[in-house]
């Protein structure tokens, strides 16, 4: 009977991950790549710790995460953390050095995406979607694609530089700021208390 029940929990927990739900969580990133399923058009929840982050999307359904430079090796003790319902997914990525690390975050190349980042450099490009990403201080730059696909826009930063050459905008000071409202079906909405904004 207890044989017949492991099995079943087994089972039932390996059903949730195939369809996309539950938690999974991994703390050794090296010996341990992170690779979940999570299908294109859906909405992603970032945490992330500060640091060097790259958020690209591809053609693939899944989300990843992937660390590189002199220091990955110290990824060991950086943990991540997902939890997936109906189409939404909240990840966090926490621990590990801060120091010569990167951390490369791949997702659904069509995906409504929300990231709040402390501090670090980080990138965004090949996302199409929905934007709304916070840095607290540091180097923002996202790659947009066609401008055109956007409706409502607003870029800030409360001191710092605002690069805004797909609509014509630089303005760099303290709290530099433009909106936009155009016919395109996504919102963007991105914010650096201190430092360089940059959308290309």
């Amino acid at each position: 009977m207890r044989r017949f029940l492991l099995l079943f929990a087994a089972g039932a927990l390996l059903a949730a991950t195939s369809a996309g739900q539950g938690r999974i969580e991994v703390t050794d990133i090296v010996d341990r790549p992170f690779a979940a399923d999570f299908p294109a058009g859906g909405k992603l929840n970032l945490h992330v710790r500060s640091g060097d982050i790259q958020i690209v999307g591809s053609d693939q359904d899944r989300i990843t995460v992937a660390v590189s430079g002199d220091r990955a090796s110290e990824a060991r003790k950086m943990k991540v953390r997902l939890d997936r319902r109906d189409g939404i997914a909240d990840l966090r990525i926490s621990g590990g050095s801060h120091k010569d690390l990167t951390i490369t975050i791949g997702v659904p190349k069509k995906t409504d995406l929300y990231a709040r980042i402390p501090f670090g450099e980080v990138s965004v490009e090949n996302v199409v979607g929905n934007k709304d990403i916070e840095l607290h201080a540091g180097d923002l730059t996202v790659r947009l694609g066609n401008p055109a696909d956007y409706g409502r826009v607003d870029a800030s930063v409360f001191t710092g530089e605002v690069d805004g050459d797909p609509f014509g905008e630089e303005h760099g000071g303290l709290f530099r700021s433009f909106k936009r409202e155009g016919n395109g079906p996504y919102r963007l909405h991105a914010h650096v208390g201190a430092g360089q904004l940059t959308l290309r």
